[in-house]
């Protein structure tokens, strides 16, 4: 029952944030967006989400570990938990090291008084969300096959 239960929650987690990131990725592409609303949209963003998809990669990550330890004895199924919590770690990297970074000194800019180098800063940062982006994606479908090919076996 306690297997039944990780896998439910490591779908439902790891589908809210690759839903999350896939919904910023196809509705909220900034290349056309003037510097002042890039600049409000953006810190809207980071500090209303901020907090909730930083917890919920580090909590999808967790389980789909826990999930791939419960289910060690399907080599198949344990080894593409693994892979899939080895993309789930691959976003929080991207997210410290590349978006977190970009987010930071975006947060102190003014919609009056602009950097010269937004644009190339904007491009930096929407690079590193399409990468974790994917990147959730292939962990959601990692961890959607396991439970569908665990039903067929």
């Amino acid at each position: 029952m306690a297997t039944t239960i990780i896998r439910f929650l490591n779908i439902i987690l790891v589908a809210l944030l690759a839903g999350t990131s896939f919904g910023i990725w196809v509705g909220l592409n900034p290349v056309n967006y003037s510097s002042s609303t890039y600049i409000e949209q953006q810190q809207h963003l980071v500090l209303s989400l901020q907090t909730l998809l930083v917890s919920l990669v580090i909590v999808a990550t967790l389980v789909t570990i826990a999930s791939a330890f419960l289910q060690r004895e399907d080599r198949k199924t344990f080894i593409a938990l693994l892979v899939a919590a080895g993309f789930l770690l691959l976003c929080i990297v991207v997210t410290r090291f590349g978006n977190l970074p970009i987010q930071t000194e975006m947060l102190t800019w003014d919609t009056h008084a602009v950097p010269d180098n937004w644009t190339m800063l904007r491009d930096q940062w929407w690079s590193f969300h399409v990468l974790r982006t994917v990147a959730e994606l292939v962990a959601l479908a990692l961890v959607a096959w396991t439970s569908v090919q665990k039903g067929n076996a």
